[in-house]
This record gives structure tokens, C-alpha cells and sequence, in this order.
């Protein structure tokens, strides 16, 4: 993986105009990207700095209105390089071009249109790792079966060499985070707040081991807090980034189902994960498979059909097989289990040699790569 990291140690005139306008508008602004487009990213920061622009552009002078005496793209690129993120603009080889191209051609473009630039923690490029990326979204008050789910899919797809994109959330987007994490993958959160901010709070640390190996993504400039109207705006480029939306869990009324509906209009395939009939969390995947909005979803080998039906080309890394990830106590444990068949876990410590909570340990831990299946009481291989 190619690193993406470029601290901003110092900062060149046009990198303070991109801050300067990236904070100076609510996001998405296409006033401001329109008035770039016509004059150019530095007379455009100019332009609204004085207050005077082009005529034609005067909603962009709207847009800042509230902002434009108060914001400071020199600041704004120094609380960036003190969290170790950078600045990501449409001039950069590392932009996600072909990923929000699709942002441009939906017909909701002037209210949903592309970032102007995007604020980025962690070593990863994020062109590169959006290259082969699904999305796993739900309910923050996710069910035990949902977290399950989510983790299952999430180690699925990065032991074949995808990126898991979330939110950041409570629920469905921490465990999909998590259990990336744990198999070792690549997995990026998209902030609805400042790249300097951890949001939630309680999820400061998951933020921090996501930036370590992936990249956490924001289009708000730093100091931003989170807002439920920017909740709603963020979800357009976690369905933007993706090359796939899965829904795992969601309610009657649910934010996932907006991330959703954003998928269905940029044109990203969109599954669901059923779950129980009696799951209140189950509702909104329930009626978008009913609706034949998504596709029924109950493995990660569903969601790279739905993301890649033709295959994927030579010029993606081929993936790290799954079994090349296993520690020795876990290949001891994996041969002991038969071919066909469910055995318990004294029977897999017998074979194995080794004692019963040893065996435990890594059945746990392979539960969550998905080389081995929980079953009635036992184990048993996928």
C-alpha cells in the first residue's frame, strides 16, 4: 500500500486558499466549487475575502456569509498537522477522482455534489485504499446478532483484499471497524465532524488505531463539531468512497437508510443482511430486500459479487490468503477440525494437544477472520 502520510509542516499560498474555502461554507458548497471552477482556487479566497466576486458568483458570497472574517486556512492547516492529518485537494494524486465522480452526475450535484477538499489521518493513500472498498453501515444500537454479522463480513472482505469503509459510529460501524482491525485489513471512517475532533468521544482510541494502518476522512475543516445535518451530508461519501453499500442492520427510520439511498443514486450496488422476523433493527433491511432496493447479503463472498460481478482486474493487489494470517497455536487448531463435521472444543484441544481454554482463545480469534463456524455448540469449517 502505497503511504499517503504528508504532514503539513509548512504550507504553500494555494494550500491556505483550499483550507481557507474548505471551512469558510457549509460543505457541500457548489457556489464556492463554482466560483473556483471560474476563477481559480486562489483568487477565489481572495474574492471572498474582499468580498467582491465575478458576477454570476454572488451566492458563493451567501454561502460565506456567516464565516468568511473568522476563518483562517493557515490555522486551520496548523490543528491539522498537530493530529498528524493532511489536506487532500483535487490537485493531489492521492484524490479519490474516480470514486466522486459520481457525486458530479447525480441530479442532486448543487445539494450533494463533491467536497471541495478533504482532511485525512493515517498513512494510507486514500485513492488507493477506495481502489477496493465496500462499505458496512447500521443502527447504532445494534443487536449482539448484528455486531456478529458485521464482524463476520468485515474480516470476509478484508482476508480478500477489500477495504471496510464506515462511519465511526456506535453499533454496525464499530464492529465493522473493529474487526478489520483484528484481520489485519485496511478500514477508513468518515468523520461528520473536524479531522481534529474524535467522534464519539468514546471511540477516541478505535479512531486512533484506525489512523495507524487506514485512514480516517473528513470533508469539515478542523474545530468542527458534529451535527446531525452534517451526519446526513457525511453519509454521501462513506456511499461515494465505496464501491458497495451493505446495510447490516437498520430500523424503520435509520440513518444507514440514507447512506442507502445515496448508494442507490450514485449507482453503488446496495445489499442487506436479514435478520429475525421479531428484530425491531431488522425492519429497514427487511422491507429494502422486500422492495428489491438491495440485495439479500449473508457472507462477504455476496457483497464482492455485488461489488466486483466480473471479477476484479490485474491492476488490484492480489489479496493475502486468509489462512496465511493464522498464528501457530491456530493452525494446530484449524487441522484439528474435520473436513465435514461438528466437533466440540475438547475435542478439538484433544486432538490439537493442547488444553481446552488454549483451543478457546484462538477459536475465538479465528471466529472472527471467519476460518472456522460456530455451530450448535461446536465448531465446524466454513
Amino acid at each position: 500500500m502505497a503511504i499517503g502520510r504528508r504532514l503539513m509542516t509548512s504550507s504553500t499560498e494555494e494550500q491556505r486558499a483550499w483550507a481557507y474555502l474548505s471551512g469558510v461554507a457549509e460543505p457541500p458548497s457548489a457556489a464556492v466549487r463554482a466560483l473556483i471552477a471560474a476563477i481559480g482556487v486562489i483568487e477565489a479566497a481572495q474574492a471572498i475575502g474582499r468580498r467582491r466576486v465575478p458576477a454570476g458568483h454572488e451566492s458563493a458570497l451567501d454561502a460565506s456569509s456567516g464565516r468568511w472574517e473568522v476563518v483562517s486556512g493557515a490555522a486551520d492547516l496548523d490543528a491539522a498537522a498537530r493530529v498528524g492529518a493532511r489536506l487532500i485537494t483535487p490537485d493531489d494524486p492521492e484524490w479519490p477522482a474516480w470514486s466522486l465522480l459520481a457525486l458530479e452526475q447525480s441530479d442532486t450535484a448543487v445539494r450533494g455534489g463533491e467536497p471541495l477538499a478533504l482532511w485525512a489521518r493515517g498513512p494510507a493513500r486514500l485513492d488507493d485504499v477506495c481502489a477496493a472498498s465496500t462499505a458496512l453501515v447500521g443502527s447504532r444500537a445494534a443487536s449482539a446478532y448484528g455486531e456478529h454479522v458485521t464482524s463476520r463480513l468485515a474480516a470476509g472482505l478484508v482476508l480478500d483484499g477489500w477495504t471496510v469503509i464506515s462511519g465511526g459510529a456506535f453499533g454496525i460501524d464499530g464492529s465493522a471497524h473493529r474487526a478489520a482491525l483484528a484481520a489485519g485489513g485496511a478500514t477508513v471512517a468518515v468523520l461528520a465532524c473536524g479531522i481534529d475532533r474524535d467522534y464519539p468521544a468514546a471511540h477516541s482510541r478505535l479512531l486512533s488505531e484506525i489512523a495507524e494502518t487506514g485512514v480516517v476522512v473528513s470533508e469539515y475543516a478542523p474545530g468542527t463539531t458534529a451535527a446531525k445535518h452534517r451526519f446526513l451530508t457525511r453519509n454521501r461519501l462513506v456511499a461515494a468512497l465505496s464501491q458497495a453499500v451493505v446495510v447490516v442492520e437498520a430500523g424503520r427510520r435509520s440513518g444507514a437508510a440514507n447512506t442507502a439511498a445515496w448508494a442507490r443514486k450514485l449507482g453503488r450496488p446496495l445489499g442487506a443482511v436479514p435478520g429475525p422476523v421479531t428484530s425491531a433493527t431488522s425492519v429497514g433491511c427487511h422491507r429494502m430486500i422486500a422492495d428489491q432496493l438491495a440485495t439479500l447479503v449473508t457472507c462477504a463472498a455476496d457483497i464482492v459479487a455485488m461489488a466486483a460481478p466480473d471479477g476484479r482486474g490485474d491492476e488490484l493487489p492480489r489479496p493475502v490468503r486468509g489462512l496465511d494470517r493464522l498464528s501457530a497455536d491456530q493452525r494446530r487448531v484449524r487441522d484439528a477440525i474435520p473436513a465435514r463435521g461438528v466437533v466440540t472444543i475438547e475435542e478439538i484441544g484433544f486432538s490439537a494437544g493442547m488444553d481446552p481454554a488454549q483451543a478457546r482463545r484462538a477459536l475465538a480469534e479465528m471466529d472472527v477472520l471467519g476460518v472456522v463456524v460456530g455451530d450448535s455448540g461446536g465448531w465446524r469449517l466454513p
